[in-house]
């Protein structure tokens, strides 16, 4: 809760400065007003709370009635909310409420539609740290309402070895073993891989995971043969809306989408005064 805080606070005072002008030269101090949000276009809903805390870090005392939950399918016409309290604070608290809620809505979306289009493989969609500076916990929340999982979070809470770091390290054995040595029993160790080799070498140096990067869908196939289940495999690298059906019908464990937060498209929201 304290990150979200310092997002909305920050967004606040990146919009409002030193004040917002033209309401404070139209709109007469202790003017009341009742707003409701609009769903312009149909999408799947998150950050509703978002945006009801963006009014109230304003000005504690505005109403806030919920009409649609989070993970919710709305239409377009729906209304989400009902917002009542001094018009000022509404206006004030306008953009950067529909900033947010439109960029999550539009991740949560985006991501349904890849959760929808692997449906039945038995692969799970998760996202990447392809995230928004500052954003990132509100854009991961909003593949989950998506019906997606998260991949690590940061840097600070997984072990995904990659390409650079074999090449520092002198290779996967090495940097596996290393990491064996050095991190908790309880962090999994997952290393990326680009050719067939490197995921025999990965296996037979006991990776937990093992990621598959920008392997075409034959070479997936003979990859997650190869791994026989001894370790989770995830297919990464150029995954489409059009592809990912075939990729995750490989047999992968997952497949990770930079798309969901690094290419999702802002939804169409408004704010409307009764």
């Amino acid at each position: 809760m304290f990150e979200i805080e310092r997002i909305i606070r920050t967004a606040l005072q990146e919009d409002i400065g030193h004040g917002d002008i033209t309401t404070l030269a139209t709109i007469e101090a202790g003017t009341m007003a009742r707003a409701q949000l609009v769903a312009k276009e149909d999408f799947i809903l998150a950050g509703i709370d978002v945006a009801r805390q963006v009014f109230l870090t304003l000005d504690g005392t505005v109403g806030f009635e919920k009409l649609k939950d989070d993970g919710q399918a709305v239409c377009k016409g729906d209304v989400l909310c009902w917002i009542q309290g001094e018009a000022r604070i509404l206006l004030q608290g306008e953009r950067v409420a529909l900033n947010l809620l439109q960029r999550m809505c539009g991740i949560a979306t985006q991501t349904s539609r890849f959760v929808e289009a692997v449906s039945g493989t038995g692969a799970i969609v998760v996202d990447t740290r392809k995230t928004t500076p500052g954003l990132r916990v509100l854009e991961k929340y909003s593949v989950r309402m998506g019906g997606g999982q998260n991949h690590r979070t940061s840097l600070y809470d997984g072990v995904l070895i990659k390409e650079n770091h074999i090449v520092a390290a002198g290779g996967i054995t090495a940097a596996i073993q290393r990491a064996r040595q050095r991190v908790p029993h309880t962090l999994k160790i997952e290393v990326e891989t680009s050719t067939l080799a490197e995921v025999d070498e990965a296996v037979a140096a006991g990776a937990d995971i093992i990621l598959l990067d920008n392997m075409g869908p034959d070479m997936l196939r003979e990859a997650v043969g190869r791994v026989a289940g001894r370790a989770v495999t995830e297919a990464s690298g150029g995954v489409r809306l059009d592809t990912v059906r075939e990729i995750a019908s490989t047999g992968v464990n997952l497949v990770s989408v930079g798309a969901l937060t690094h290419s999702s498209k802002a939804v169409d929201i408004s704010m409307l005064f009764e």
